[in-house]
C-alpha cells in the first residue's frame, strides 16, 4: 500500500464539505467518497464549523482585542510602593555601609 502525500485543503473547501455534512442529505461515507477525504476529517471540520458559528453571531465578534483591560490606577500605586521601598532600602543599606557609593 502506498502512502498518499499530505494534502492541504482550502478553507472554502472545508466549509463546503462541513456544510454538506450539516445538511444531512448524504451519509458521512458518501460525503467522504464524493470529496475524497476521510470521514473523521469531515466530522472534525463539521465540529469546527459549529464551534466557530457562535463567534460569528455572538457578542465576541464585536468585543475587539482579547487583551484584558488594565487598571492603570493600581499599576501606578504599585510602582509608587516599589519606588518607596527601593528608596528606603537604599538609604538603610548606605547607612550600614553595605551599599557601594558608585551607584
Amino acid at each position: 500500500m502506498t502512502k498518499r502525500a499530505r494534502r492541504n485543503h482550502s478553507p472554502a473547501f472545508k466549509a463546503k464539505v462541513a456544510l454538506a455534512a450539516l445538511k444531512g442529505e448524504k451519509t458521512l461515507a458518501e460525503l467522504a467518497q464524493q470529496f475524497d477525504v476521510h470521514a473523521n476529517q469531515i466530522t472534525q471540520w463539521k465540529a469546527q464549523l459549529l464551534g466557530g458559528a457562535a463567534r460569528i453571531f455572538g457578542s465576541e465578534a464585536k468585543a475587539g482585542p482579547a487583551t484584558p483591560a488594565v487598571d492603570l490606577k493600581s499599576l501606578h500605586a504599585k510602582i509608587g510602593e516599589l519606588t518607596l521601598e527601593n528608596d528606603f532600602l537604599e538609604g538603610a543599606l548606605s547607612k550600614a555601609g553595605m551599599l557601594s557609593a558608585k551607584r
